[in-house]
């Protein structure tokens, strides 16, 4: 018999605010109501937002950047629940495709100001930015960034299971830790935060439970995955969750047209509202038998091409902008090598402000 119709198991409104659909939500909790369910072995579509829940337009100025309310990313689809799934287990993820809604076709890059969320280079690029790109087919093109296409390979930045109330106690109880003792001048931490909490169906006293204590969805976490932004988890990718609650309760969001190494400006992908198909499998006790202490990915056979093949390579050392030598400081090291390529790319015309994605999508 030929296989009928990829089921739609979830579908987004993109003319309705966020938090006024039932099925996305903004925080990682175990007890969020199921938004549907999914059979293992079923290829499924699920349609999802942008992470911010479109707040950011498709306009020439960056005051939506600049005024973006934090409080209530990222807005994630589901949870699922995956059929059969129970704590102990590995869910598999296969991504088969993702794409841009046909109606929605654009996306952007955002350099986020210091005063609100900010990024790895928040102390030069302190003002909020914002380019607009369209897409054409595999390839995207920015009215902001002029004599600049390329193909993307698009992907999602956020993908989990939810954690179980040990484990979601455990995520709280170090990061309080951390913003206890920081001692640097900025956010190292978002902790629970009731205000603008969107928890799908969930209301009345679950929906203040899930509020004042569920886990804010901006870092990846080793236990569950999460916010992980790897721009190789596209088409035949996939990707081993551990499972911690009944059902699994998997979740997905923050689709990427295109994204390079990480996110300099911490919101350096081509953010975009979209479809993306899955597949799900089960390991049953894998996360004993694979003794597995955080996820795994194999990436798919599609690899992003940019250029003609041709690539520069720039080293960055442990020496920072004011000739300050620091111990074995990736950190430091990975900012130098951010500069160097945006030095060579101002030969070519640009000031520096355009570099709202890694420098290696740049090609004047």
């Amino acid at each position: 018999m030929a296989p009928g119709p990829i089921r739609t198991a979830l579908k987004v409104d993109l003319d309705k605010p966020a938090h006024e659909q039932e099925y996305l939500h903004n925080r990682w909790h175990p007890d969020i109501p199921f938004a549907a369910k999914i059979v293992p072995g079923e290829a499924v579509k699920v349609e999802c937002i942008d992470w911010t829940g479109g707040q950011i337009k498709n306009d020439d100025s960056a005051d939506d950047v600049k005024n973006c309310d934090l409080s209530r990313v990222h807005y994630l689809s589901g949870p699922f629940e995956i059929e059969g799934a129970e704590p102990g287990d590995i869910l598999v993820v296969e991504i088969q495709d993702v794409q841009p809604f046909d109606e929605r076709p654009w996306g952007f890059t955002a350099v986020f100001d210091k005063k609100n969320g900010g990024g790895f280079l928040d102390e030069h690029y302190p003002q909020a930015a914002k380019a607009i790109w369209d897409f054409e087919g595999i390839f995207c093109s920015s009215r902001h960034i002029p004599h600049v296409r390329f193909p993307g390979l698009i992907h999602p930045g956020i993908m989990g299971c939810a954690p179980s109330p040990e484990i979601l106690a455990e995520w709280t109880r170090r990061e309080s830790e951390l913003v206890e003792f920081n001692t640097l001048d900025r956010v190292v931490a978002n902790l629970p935060e009731p205000k603008n909490i969107h928890a799908g169906t969930a209301t009345g006293d679950l929906k203040a439970k899930i509020g004042a204590e569920g886990a804010r969805t901006i870092p990846g976490r080793p236990e569950h995955g999460g916010n992980c932004d790897i721009k190789n988890l596209s088409r035949g990718s996939k990707t081993y969750l551990p499972v911690h609650v009944p059902g699994a309760k998997f979740s997905v969001g923050d689709l990427h047209f295109s994204q390079g190494d990480g996110e300099i400006s911490f919101c350096g992908a081509i953010e975009m509202a979209g479809i993306i198909t899955f597949k799900f499998s089960l390991m049953k006790g894998g996360i004993e038998n694979l003794d597995m202490k955080s996820p795994i990915f194999i990436p798919g056979p599609v690899e992003p091409q940019f250029g003609p093949g041709r690539m520069l390579t720039f080293e960055g050392f442990s020496v920072d902008e004011n000739g300050k030598q620091h111990y074995m400081d990736v950190t430091v090291a990975y900012r130098q090598t951010c500069f160097r390529v945006f030095e060579y790319l101002k030969r070519y015309g640009y000031s520096g402000g355009e570099f709202s994605l890694p420098a290696s999508f740049y090609k004047k």
